[in-house]
C-alpha cells in the first residue's frame, strides 16, 4: 500500500480493546487485508491507527483472526499479541467462536427456519464457490442455521448462525435454497436487483473466550438503518442481531 493510501485512515468504530484484543465494526467495501486492488484494508488501517494512538515507532503487531468479504460489514476481531493470535486461531479451527449474521435475501425461504448442510468447492482461479448436496472430491462441509425475521414484498430479513467458516459460505448456501443475498451479483445474478452497492450481509455478533483471562465475551453490532436494511424497523433489525445469539 502506498503512503497516500495508508494515510486514508477511516473512522472505524471500536467496540472493545484491551492489551490482547481489538474488536471493531468493519465498514462495507474495505478488504479485510491487503489484496491486489491496493485499496486501503482493515489490517493496515488499524495498524496505522494503533501506531498513531500509542505513538509507537516502527511496526506494530496485529493478527487477523478471521475475514469478512469486502462487501460485508459488521463485527470483526483482531489479536494485538502473538499469544492471543495463536489461541484465537485455534478457537476458530475448533469452531468454538460463535458468529452470527443478519442478511437481506431475495425471496422467502421455503421453511421459515432451518439447518443447511452443503459441500462447497472453491475455484481459486475465478474466486467462486459451488455448492453440492453430497460430498465431492476436495469439497468442504458447510453448516449454518437460519431464521426468517420478517418478509416484506420480495425480500426477507434473515438471522444466521455459522457453524463452519467457509469462503462465501452464507452467500452460496442461501443462493442454493433459492434466496440469494440482496446485491450479490456473483451468486444471485438472475434475481438480485443489484441496487445495493454492498452485499446485504452484516456480521452481527462474535462470542468468544478471552484468550488470556478466559472470560466469555460477546460483541454485537446491528445493521445500519440504510437501504436495504431500512425496509424493516429498528426493532426488527435488533431482533435479527439477537435471534441467533447463544
Amino acid at each position: 500500500m502506498n503512503g497516500n493510501r495508508s494515510a486514508e485512515l477511516l473512522p472505524i468504530p471500536v467496540l472493545y480493546e484491551d492489551n490482547h484484543l481489538l474488536v471493531v465494526v468493519k465498514p462495507p467495501g474495505i478488504p479485510s487485508q491487503e489484496d491486489e486492488s491496493g485499496d486501503p484494508d482493515m489490517l493496515t488501517l488499524l495498524k496505522n491507527d494503533l501506531k498513531r494512538r500509542y505513538n509507537k515507532p516502527g511496526n506494530v503487531f496485529l493478527g487477523l483472526v478471521h475475514r469478512l468479504d469486502r462487501p460485508v460489514g459488521g463485527v470483526m476481531l483482531f489479536a494485538k499479541t502473538s499469544k492471543a493470535a495463536s489461541r484465537l486461531s485455534e478457537a476458530v479451527r475448533s469452531r468454538s467462536i460463535g458468529k452470527t449474521y443478519a442478511a437481506v435475501v431475495n425471496g422467502q425461504p421455503a421453511k421459515p427456519s432451518g439447518h443447511l448442510k452443503h459441500y462447497l468447492l472453491k475455484d481459486s482461479r475465478t474466486n467462486t464457490v459451488r455448492s453440492f448436496s453430497n460430498q465431492v472430491p476436495a469439497s468442504k462441509e458447510a453448516l449454518l442455521d437460519y431464521d426468517t425475521i420478517a418478509t416484506t414484498g420480495s425480500r426477507s430479513l434473515v438471522a444466521i448462525r455459522l457453524h463452519t467458516g467457509r469462503s462465501h459460505q452464507i452467500r452460496v448456501q442461501m443462493a442454493a435454497i433459492g434466496c440469494p443475498l440482496e446485491g450479490d451479483l456473483k451468486y444471485g445474478k438472475a434475481t438480485s436487483k443489484g441496487t445495493y452497492s454492498e452485499i446485504a450481509l452484516w456480521s452481527t455478533s462474535i462470542v468468544t473466550t478471552h484468550p488470556i483471562t478466559k472470560e466469555t465475551l460477546t460483541f454485537r453490532s446491528v445493521p445500519p438503518h440504510v437501504s436495504p436494511w431500512n425496509t424493516w424497523t429498528q426493532s426488527q433489525l435488533e431482533l435479527a442481531a439477537d435471534r441467533m445469539l447463544l
